[in-house]
């Protein structure tokens, strides 16, 4: 351990004073002092001086549950007085503060304030469903929990459902698993979340099982997950008429990774790579340009990618582009969960602390939709064809669904269509750009025309008209309206305008309650900003200001408070079963145990290791991989012992 690099000055100064009667007189006074004098702005750097007042301590909590570091909450207090002389603390304070709260936490136990959490919302929440798991030690294990908001949105939008357990969004490591999907607004949603305590099958089963449960036993048409043997095995045994397909943002992270060495070597290659997977619209072509890939660069013998290959049923887009995903790009939503976790949490976030976060994004992202509601009810979409099916569509669709009919719309007169061929009933088409042979699109129309298929499939990926279908009804003379069975309820105005049975009205329900002492200290602190304005325009205004805050500090201070217990109205057995899903253990619950820190450093250790090693091809790579993984056990350990 390192020696201090100071220590105290041991300074005899003193002034002591004590209560004679009706007045204070002093008692000891030293007035020598070891060491040069500081100014009075200088005092808060001293220990003694130096601390956090109460005001500050409520607003450095509110920060801090906001993710906001210490550093940027000293600039906002310094901002807020003036100066950082002013603010009466340095950011030590203000660390050791957070600190021990932090510690609070560990004595009252993290995982039972999370229990505890959870039944508080089942008492002021209507329609709050929880379930945790506690081994045979009393320790939390895997918990999952959904508001009633996130189940109502399951119902209208639950058809397609995105699967993550990449996040470690605490400081147990225990992966965060939420369910999300998109709702009319093309809005990312939440449908629940859970942290588990491992990633095996058994723990996947049960966290499927227990959302399906509170989901009210509705599975989706379509499952988004990342590359895992495990959450695969779990999906076929409990949701086995889901389509599971894999997300292609964590594959597309994992190919630099294993093809580093080609990306190096080949500059071309990310380019070729990128239109085989991106720009390929049939299979056929997505073969032809896989296949001329593999032996322009020598892939053949590359375990890692045939093993992708041969489950490109699952990822790759042209084999998924008739699968309806609610136009859901893997991407952009991936992308955008991992914003989520950045904005809200940290690695090193309890998860009782945790829980309150993700509550406040749900009540963000639902403050987000009603603004799209109001947006697409208050104001009139602007036209830009004299078509009549523009204006049906801006009366049926949501804004943001209107805009994307709207551009398929307006591009479809870019192109030109000619019949290609006649079987039967089924007309075949083909669409091109004005001017070009290629990419030629197909689509067929059936019957009476007003039944087609375009083999882009963006109908049946998006559920929203593709502009080379729109190119074919212009020539046929068919937009003057939109066909019912070609307008999909969840993409409308109206698609939570129905009911859901057995779970309470939710609409514009927000986590805390106006009674709440939250909610009066924000509205006393609304009306005294505007009385603090006033009064800080003149000496006169300040002085009777502070008078008048001091007479009702007294005031107040020597009321009497007079607190009723709130009675909470216990619900009947019926209403337990429908809204709760519901853990049997004592109320008394451990915290998960901690991973153990010398395996913990070896696993990390070991990673990266392995991603250097993939940097290396043939001979080289493996006599590398000998070289460094040969003594890995000899540097590693000892590192992760002493630091």
């Amino acid at each position: 351990m390192p020696e201090p690099a100071e220590t105290k000055i041991r300074c005899k100064a003193i002034m002591g004073i004590k209560k004679d009667g009706e007045k204070w007189v002093v008692n000891k006074f030293v007035v020598g002092h070891n060491h040069i004098l500081l100014t009075p702005r200088s005092t808060s750097f001293l220990r003694g001086h130096g601390g956090v007042s109460k005001v500050q301590k409520k607003f450095i909590m509110t920060m801090n549950e906001s993710g906001v570091p210490t550093r940027k909450i000293m600039s906002v207090l310094s901002k807020d007085s003036g100066g950082d002389f002013n603010v009466g603390c340095i950011g030590k304070d203000v660390e050791n503060y957070l600190g021990s709260q932090r510690r609070k936490i560990f004595e009252e136990g993290d995982a039972q304030r999370l229990y505890s959490y959870f039944l508080d919302r089942q008492n002021k929440q209507p329609g709050f469903v929880f379930s945790m798991q506690v081994d045979n030690d009393g320790c939390m294990g895997s918990c999952f929990w959904a508001d009633a908001r996130s189940r109502a949105a399951y119902q209208y939008f639950g058809d397609v459902v995105t699967f993550d357990a990449t996040y470690l969004t605490n400081i147990y490591k225990m992966p965060y698993v939420p369910f999300s999907g998109v709702n009319h607004h093309h809005q990312t949603i939440m449908f629940g979340c859970a942290l588990l305590v491992n990633e095996t099958a058994e723990s996947y089963i049960w966290l499927l099982r227990t959302w399906q449960e509170a989901m009210l036993g509705r599975a989706p048409s379509t499952i988004i997950t990342d590359d895992d043997k495990a959450m695969a095995k779990a999906i076929v045994e409990v949701l086995p008429n889901t389509t599971h397909r894999l997300c292609l943002w964590h594959i597309l992270q994992k190919f630099p990774e294993h093809l580093a060495y080609v990306y190096n070597k080949f500059p071309d290659f990310q380019k070729d790579f990128r239109h085989c997977i991106h720009e390929t619209i049939t299979i056929d072509e997505f073969e032809q340009e896989w296949s001329s890939i593999v032996v322009k660069y020598d892939l053949g013998e590359n375990t890692w990618l045939q093993n992708l290959y041969s489950r490109r049923d699952k990822w790759v887009p042209a084999y998924l582009c008739s699968t309806f995903c609610a136009g859901m790009s893997t991407t952009q939503r991936s992308e955008n969960m991992n914003k989520f976790f950045k904005d809200y949490v940290r690695s090193s976030t309890m998860v009782s602390d945790f829980v309150h976060q993700y509550e406040k994004a749900i009540d963000t992202r639902y403050f987000k939709e009603k603004e799209k509601d109001v947006r697409t009810k208050s104001t009139r979409a602007i036209m830009k064809t004299p078509f009549k099916i523009e204006e049906e569509a801006a009366l049926l669709y949501t804004r943001k669904s209107f805009m994307i009919f709207q551009d398929e719309l307006f591009n479809s007169l870019r192109y030109q269509a000619r019949r290609l061929s006649l079987t039967g009933e089924a007309k075949t088409y083909g669409v091109t750009i004005h001017g070009k042979e290629t990419p030629l699109y197909h689509v067929i129309l059936e019957g009476s025309g007003e039944h087609a298929t375009c083999t882009c499939h963006m109908w049946e990926f998006m559920g929203i008209f593709c502009r080379h279908i729109l190119c074919v009804f212009d020539k046929k003379a068919k937009l003057n309206r939109l066909p019912e069975h070609y307008v999909l309820d969840r993409w409308t105005i109206n698609a939570k305008s129905r009911p859901i049975p057995h779970i309470p009205c939710c609409d514009d329900q927000v986590s805390v309650e106006l009674d709440e002492p939250t909610m009066r200290r924000s509205k006393s602190m609304i009306q005294l900003y505007d009385i603090v304005e006033l009064a800080s325009q003149s000496a006169e205004k300040h002085n009777y200001f502070t008078l008048a805050l001091e007479k009702v500090h007294k005031e107040m201070l020597a009321m009497e408070e007079h607190v009723e217990c709130s009675r909470v109205v216990p619900a009947n057995d019926d209403q337990i079963l429908r809204s709760q899903v519901v853990s049997n253990f004592s109320q008394t619950v451990q915290d998960p145990p901690w991973q153990d820190a010398e395996t913990k450093c070896f696993e990390s250790y070991e990673e990266q290791l392995r991603k250097l090693v993939n940097w290396y091809s043939g001979s080289i790579r493996e006599l590398y991989r000998q070289i460094v993984i040969g003594t890995l056990n000899y540097w590693i350990l000892p590192i992760c012992t002493f630091g």
